[in-house]
C-alpha cells in the first residue's frame, strides 16, 4: 500500500519535518510505504500521486496533482499529536462509513432539523451510511442506540448547544455548528473524516483545539445552551400570565382574588416559572461549561442574581461564574482514585457554590444589579428616535443571518429583559424575525419572473415558517443570493422593529408568531403590530423585487 502525504507549513519548518517523520515511522510499522513532500521539497511528480493509494494533505487546502482520487486533509498539531489515526483516516476516507450524529441548536425548531437534513444529504452524496438524533424543541427524536454508536466510524456533533457526549468516549468525534451542516454538508463530513479525534470524554478532540472551532465552543455556545433550557420556562410564564390577566384583570394577583383561577395561573406564570428564568439560565451555562457539576452552582448564583435584582444579566455572569470556576476546581482538586467519586456530589457542589455565591453577594450583584437598573429605566423610558433606532437595529440583526450568532444575540438580549418586564424588545425581535420568510413568499407571488420554479414553491413553505417566527424559511433564498436578498431582508426587518418600538408595542412571550396573537393580553396594541408585521413584509418584497434580476423564461 502506497501512502502519499504533502506538508504545508513553510512558517513551521521544524514541525512539519517533525511529523514527516513521525508518519514516516507510523507507516513503518503498519507495513506501508510512504512518499512525503514538505513545502514542495522533494517534489512528488503526477505520476507518484496517482499512483497513490492514500493522499495525505496535512495544513495544505487542495493539491491539483491529486486529481479525483480522495484525500484526507489533516493539520500539522493532529498530525504529531497522533500519526497513526492520519494514516487511518486517510484509508477510511477510501471506503463507505458508517456516521451518527446528532444536531441541536437554542430554540430546538428550525437550525436543528435543517442540520440534520443537510448531513443526510451529505453522507449521500459521498456514498456513506449515516444516522442523525435531533435533539429538538420537544427532546431527542430518533435516538441513537448503543448499537448504533459501537458500530459507527465516526461520530459528527452538528449543534450551537452542549450536547452530552459520554456514549460517544473512545470514537472518533467531530464538533461543529449547525450553520456548516446546513451550507454544505457534504464539506463538514469530509472535514470530520479528515479532522476528528478519538473522544477521551476530558477535552475537546486535539485537532478542534485552535481556530474557529474553539470559539463556537466557547462563551457564545454555552450562552445559548442557557438560553434554550430556559425558552420554555418564559414562554410558559407569559402565556399564564397573560390569561391571568384576561380572566381576573390587573390586579388578578391581588391578594384580595386569592383562591380564584386568574389569581392561581399568576401564581404559577409569574411567582413559579418566571422565578426559575435566571436560575435556569444560569444553571444551564454552567452546565455546558462544566458538565453536572456545573448545575448546583450555576442554579445557586441564579437565584441570589434574582434576589439581588440584577436579573438576567446577574444570571449569565453567575453561571459562567459558576460554570469556569467549578471547571477550574474540578482540574485542579485531586484525590485519588477511591475518593474522586465525592467531588462530583460532595466537594464540587458545595465548594462551587460557594465560591459562586460569596462573588454575586460581595462583588457581582449589586453592580450588575445597577446596570440593569438603568438599563431597563432606559427601555422603559425610551420614545421616538431612540425608541426607533434601537428597533431598527434589533429588527436588521435578527435578519441578518436568520438563526445565527447575530440573530441569536438579538434574541436573547429581548427574551431575558421579559424577566425584567420589558417587553418592548421582544415584539420589535419577534416581528423582524417573521418578517423575511413572509417578505420572500410576498415576494415570489408579486415578482415571479425573480425567482425559479423551485422557489415559487419553497416560498410557499416559507410563509408557513413565517407565521409561526420561525426566520430560517428565508434561509435557501439568501444562501443562493445572498448580496441582493439579505439587504432586502433586513431593510424590512428593520422597519417592522422600528415601527413595533415606536409604537411601544409589548410582547410577553418569546415564540409562537401568529398563533400567540390572539391570546387575551400577550400582546399590547395588537394593530400597531399587525400594522408593523405589514409594513416590513411588504418593504421586505417591494425590496427584492428591486434588487434581484429577472430569470429568464424557458
Amino acid at each position: 500500500m502506497s501512502i502519499v502525504a504533502i506538508i504545508r507549513a513553510p512558517e513551521r519548518s521544524t514541525q512539519a519535518r517533525l511529523a514527516a517523520e513521525a508518519l514516516r515511522q507510523a507507516a513503518q510499522r503498519q507495513g506501508k510505504r510512504i512518499d512525503i513532500e514538505i513545502d514542495g521539497q522533494p517534489a512528488l511528480g503526477a505520476d507518484i500521486l496517482q499512483a497513490a493509494s492514500q493522499i495525505l494533505l496535512v495544513d495544505c487546502p487542495d493539491d491539483a496533482r491529486a486529481g479525483q482520487k480522495p484525500a484526507r486533509r489533516a493539520t500539522l498539531d493532529a498530525v504529531l499529536a497522533d500519526p497513526a489515526a492520519q494514516l487511518d483516516g486517510a484509508a477510511a476516507a477510501e471506503r463507505a462509513l458508517s456516521i451518527v450524529a446528532i444536531t441541536g441548536c437554542p430554540t430546538g425548531i428550525a437550525h436543528t432539523f435543517m442540520a440534520a437534513e443537510g448531513l443526510v444529504q451529505g453522507a449521500k452524496a459521498l456514498g456513506h451510511a449515516m444516522r442523525v438524533e435531533t435533539q429538538g424543541s420537544v427532546g431527542a427524536q430518533n435516538a441513537l442506540t448503543d448499537a448504533e454508536i459501537a458500530a459507527a466510524d465516526l461520530v459528527v456533533i452538528a449543534a450551537d448547544t452542549q450536547v452530552q457526549l459520554d456514549r460517544f468516549a473512545g470514537k472518533r468525534l467531530f464538533k461543529s455548528g449547525t450553520k456548516a451542516a446546513i451550507g454544505d454538508g457534504k464539506a463538514l463530513i469530509r472535514r470530520a473524516i479528515a479532522e476528528a479525534q478519538p473522544w477521551s470524554g476530558a477535552a475537546a478532540p486535539a485537532a478542534q483545539a485552535a481556530g474557529k472551532e474553539k470559539t463556537k465552543d466557547g462563551p457564545y455556545r454555552h450562552l445559548m445552551t442557557g438560553v434554550s433550557f430556559m425558552l420554555p420556562f418564559v414562554t410558559a410564564g407569559g402565556i399564564l400570565i397573560a390569561l391571568a390577566f384576561a380572566l381576573g384583570g390587573i390586579y388578578a394577583f391581588d391578594d384580595a382574588n386569592k383562591g380564584t383561577l386568574a389569581w392561581s395561573l399568576f401564581q404559577i406564570g409569574a411567582k413559579s416559572a418566571f422565578a426559575l428564568m435566571v436560575p435556569i439560565l444560569a444553571g444551564y451555562i454552567a452546565y455546558s461549561v462544566a458538565d453536572r457539576p456545573g448545575i448546583a452552582p450555576g442554579m445557586v448564583g441564579g437565584m441570589l442574581a434574582a434576589s439581588l435584582g440584577s436579573g438576567f444579566l446577574g444570571g449569565i455572569v453567575a453561571g459562567f461564574i459558576a460554570g469556569y470556576g467549578t471547571r477550574e476546581l474540578n482540574r485542579r482538586i485531586q484525590l485519588g482514585q477511591h475518593l474522586d467519586g465525592l467531588k462530583p456530589v460532595l466537594i464540587l457542589p458545595v465548594l462551587g457554590s460557594l465560591l459562586t455565591g460569596l462573588l454575586m453577594i460581595y462583588v457581582v450583584g449589586q453592580p450588575v444589579a445597577a446596570v440593569l437598573a438603568a438599563l431597563t429605566d432606559a427601555l422603559k423610558g425610551m420614545q421616538g428616535s431612540s425608541a426607533l433606532a434601537l428597533g431598527a437595529l434589533l429588527g436588521a440583526m435578527m435578519a441578518f443571518d436568520m438563526g445565527g450568532p447575530v440573530n441569536k444575540a438579538a434574541y436573547a438580549f429581548a427574551t431575558g429583559l421579559i424577566a425584567s418586564q420589558v417587553y418592548t424588545p421582544m415584539a420589535a425581535v419577534m416581528a423582524a424575525g417573521m418578517t423575511p420568510p413572509l417578505g420572500i413568499a410576498l415576494a415570489t407571488r408579486l415578482f415571479r419572473d425573480r425567482f425559479t420554479v423551485d422557489e415559487h414553491e419553497a416560498g410557499k413553505a416559507a410563509a408557513v415558517l413565517g407565521l409561526a417566527f420561525i426566520s430560517e424559511g428565508a434561509i435557501p433564498f439568501a444562501a443562493r443570493d445572498p448580496f441582493r436578498v439579505i439587504p432586502a431582508l433586513m431593510a424590512g426587518s428593520a422597519l417592522a422593529g422600528a415601527v413595533s418600538m415606536t409604537m411601544g408595542v409589548e410582547l410577553k412571550v418569546p415564540h409562537g408568531g401568529v398563533f400567540v396573537l390572539p391570546i387575551p393580553n400577550a400582546v399590547e396594541h395588537l394593530a400597531s403590530y399587525l400594522a408593523a408585521l405589514a409594513a416590513g413584509t411588504v418593504v421586505t418584497a417591494l425590496a427584492l423585487g428591486l434588487l434581484k434580476k429577472r430569470i429568464p423564461q424557458a
